[in-house]
């Protein structure tokens, strides 16, 4: 963990530095990869002026040329957006506002999380699939004809699952293929259908989706390690586009979700909860962050709301008196491994496990933090507080000792307002009792003080000149 805050340097002076890597060859169908035609319809239709076009890293070696076909094509001001302020899955509306956009076209991958302001138009780049080799794959993997399965893939290989469909089919009558929906479908779900990360599919097998086995189309990333947490009872198999191999997926399901249900424990354990704000566009980020407020409020744990951009162990490092953090943020990114920061980051899911004492652990995973809300398929409401006499004592499984798990009404880091300030010392100032200011009144070093008064005064006098390599008085000192 010591590695993640600082480094002695001997990692880059032992690096062994080989020849520059060869720029990526120029595509040499732009328009076709980028759908260039449908971007230009889009922007048309809508009558928009002001267009912004966020491409992640790997695909920003063509953003110039791809924006200056859409300005020649649309007539709008076109602008290229160059950082994202949270993960490239994610439709940047903040950056897009700084330019007054009217819409937003994004290229790439995509967690399809629905926006809140600004229309957007998903472009996933049609990246290269042997369908033939695939298929193979999957009747290698899948020898019994009346093996159920569903077919997902990564949304850029989305285009090609419709050919894929074709050879499969006839041989496969029990096959399901997923299509990928931007937004929330206005109709309600059909008894059976299946509405998660983008993904739309009907089961009709009689044990539901337990009984189906899962094909993913795509490389290995966060898109699969959602799905297999997720649909953790599945069988899960993968095809990689990139080598053209076909693999029985071996990841730990159980042990991933005990690492998991580990850091749920520490969320019980934890007094001061800081809530991390991952994402600025998914619609719905507001209600939670309120959702989440109010749950640590019931549960007597102090909050604090955290807007620090792409998170790391340096940036959370400087909240000490911070427990345990939770993140919220889109379903792609809220799984994140932090075994190398100073304290566990959560998902606002397993924080309602820790918080929440209606809400139990059934072994179905939630990584959309939109589950949650009141209106949702997976929201349990907050069960009314019992005093404390009648709570039921509860032990840590990690310290051993006692904590306190009810929920209540007034917890005790509420307190009223004429309680809210207390004397500091004898002149009469005033102090804000708070679980960070109690800690930062524990520590031995509270950064650079004063002392006024303290410290004898002494005369100004020259100091060295020069660079530290050698100072102008050096050579004086030495003779």
């Amino acid at each position: 963990m010591a590695t993640a805050f600082s480094s002695d340097g001997e990692a880059a002076l032992r690096r062994e530095v080989g020849p520059a890597a060869a720029p990526p060859p120029p595509r040499s169908d732009l328009d076709g990869f980028y759908e260039v035609g449908r971007a230009v319809a889009f922007v048309r239709g809508g009558g928009f002026r002001k267009v912004a076009l966020q491409f992640p890293d790997e695909l920003l070696a063509d953003a110039a040329e791809v924006a200056a076909r859409m300005e020649a094509e649309t007539g709008a001001e076109v602008y290229v957006l160059g950082d994202t302020t949270y993960g490239s899955c994610c439709v940047d509306e903040v950056a897009a506002e700084h330019v007054c956009a009217e819409a937003v076209l994004h290229y790439g991958p995509a967690c399809l999380s629905p926006c809140r302001k600004l229309p957007v138009l998903h472009v996933f780049g049609k990246q290269p699939l042997d369908i033939g080799r695939c298929a193979e794959a999957f009747r290698e993997l899948y020898p019994d004809r009346q093996s159920r399965v569903v077919v997902l893939s990564d949304v850029v290989y989305a285009h090609a699952m419709g050919e894929l469909e074709q050879q499969l089919c006839p041989e496969y009558p029990n096959i399901i293929f997923s299509r990928v929906v931007y937004g929330d479908p206005p109709d309600p779900a059909l008894p059976g259908e299946e509405r998660q990360f983008g993904r739309q599919f009907l089961v009709e097998a009689p044990g539901g989706l337990q009984d189906c086995a899962m094909f993913y189309v795509g490389t290995e990333g966060l898109t699969l390690t959602n799905f297999m947490l997720t649909w953790n009872r599945c069988s899960f198999s993968s095809f990689d586009p990139t080598t053209n191999r076909g693999r029985r997926e071996t990841l730990n399901v159980n042990r991933a979700l005990m690492r998991r249900l580990y850091l749920v424990e520490r969320a019980r354990d934890a007094q001061v909860v800081g809530i991390l704000v991952g994402t600025l566009g998914v619609a719905g980020y507001l209600d939670v962050l309120q959702h989440l407020r109010e749950l640590l409020r019931r549960a007597g744990k102090r909050s604090y709301t955290l807007a620090v951009g792409k998170p790391n162990p340096a940036k959370l490092a400087n909240f000490l008196e911070v427990d345990v953090f939770v993140l919220v943020a889109c379903a792609q990114n809220s799984l994140l491994d932090s075994s190398d920061f100073y304290r566990p980051v959560v998902t606002p899911y397993e924080l309602e496990l820790a918080c929440n004492p209606a809400r139990e652990w059934t072994g179905n995973y939630l990584t959309d933090f939109r589950d949650l809300l009141p209106g949702a398929c997976a929201h349990i409401e907050l069960p009314p507080a019992i005093p404390a006499a009648e709570a039921v004592p509860d032990v840590s499984l990690i310290t051993g000792e006692m904590r306190v798990t009810h929920l209540r009404d007034s917890p005790a880091s509420q307190l009223p307002l004429s309680t809210a300030l207390a004397c500091r010392d004898q002149t009469s100032a005033l102090a804000e009792i708070s679980p960070a200011a109690s800690f930062l009144e524990s520590r031995s070093w509270r950064g650079l003080e004063q002392q006024l008064g303290q410290t004898p005064v002494s005369k100004a006098v020259q100091g060295r000149r020069g660079i530290a390599i050698a100072y102008e008085d050096e050579g004086r000192e030495q003779s």
